[in-house]
């Protein structure tokens, strides 16, 4: 049920992203120079085709090639080089800061935007760590999608509004709720999240590429950090924190 809600929320957001490219074009907006190809990466197939509609309208001559795990993310990587990257976080069989920090290894002249429905306070900051350019909510308007891209094609870092204001209010914390989770490592949030998801020790361990022992010490580390007693009370948090 919760796989529906979100994939209808998500669909929504396209529809809106759609509709918005059709008022901006009958107001003659000026369009984003077109930049040779491009990479959507997205679990699900839906998404993918309905943004890449809506990049197709502000990109009339470039390629979006599109992949739906790490595994077909590299595929295509090998297959020809791209101007920008365009990423969701959490997809099956993936590891989100991982592959990054392929990219950014492997094929630095890559620009890499995040472009996701998990929570920007918690994972922005980190993706910009791991070397992406940007991060950007599918809640926001596609105004914002088209601020993002123009900025990290030309080489800037695109930080939302909101995001800006976190961070501010990061420097006075007695007034602004300072989410749990951003105590934790990349790795910790990473491990974190596969747990809230469901995944058992041995199904991260695999996921990861990395010890059962080594998963079960990164998970009484977060526990301890974020001062809950088992896998319920995670749970519980992390929904509350948007995780």
């Amino acid at each position: 049920m919760d796989f529906v809600v979100i994939c209808l929320q998500r669909i929504s957001h396209i529809i809106k992203f759609a509709y918005i490219v059709s008022q901006i074009q009958s107001k003659g907006a000026t369009k984003l120079p077109d930049m040779n190809n491009l990479l959507l990466i997205d679990d699900h197939e839906v998404i993918r085709s309905g943004v890449k509609n809506v990049l197709q309208d502000i990109f009339k001559t470039t390629d979006i090639f599109e992949a739906h795990d790490e595994e077909s993310a590299v595929r295509q990587l090998r297959a020809r080089p791209y101007r920008l990257i365009i990423s969701d976080v959490k997809m099956p069989g993936s590891q989100p800061y991982g592959l990054t920090e392929y990219i950014m290894t492997h094929y630095p002249g890559s620009k890499v935007l995040i472009f996701s429905m998990n929570e920007e306070h918690i994972y922005a900051k980190k993706f910009l760590q791991s070397g992406a350019m940007g991060f950007v909510s599918k809640n926001s308007d596609l105004s914002e999608l088209r601020k993002a891209i123009d900025m990290v094609l030309n080489g800037r870092k695109y930080i939302s509004d909101t995001l800006s204001e976190h961070l501010a209010g990061m420097l006075n914390k007695d007034q602004f709720r300072v989410n749990p989770f951003e105590k934790l490592s990349r790795r910790e949030l990473e491990i974190s999240s596969l747990l809230i998801q469901g995944q058992s020790v041995i199904e991260i361990a695999t996921t990861l590429t990395i010890a059962q022992s080594t998963v079960g010490t990164y998970k009484t580390r977060i526990l301890q950090k974020l001062n809950v007693k088992n896998l319920v009370e995670l749970i519980e948090l992390g929904k509350a924190n948007g995780l």
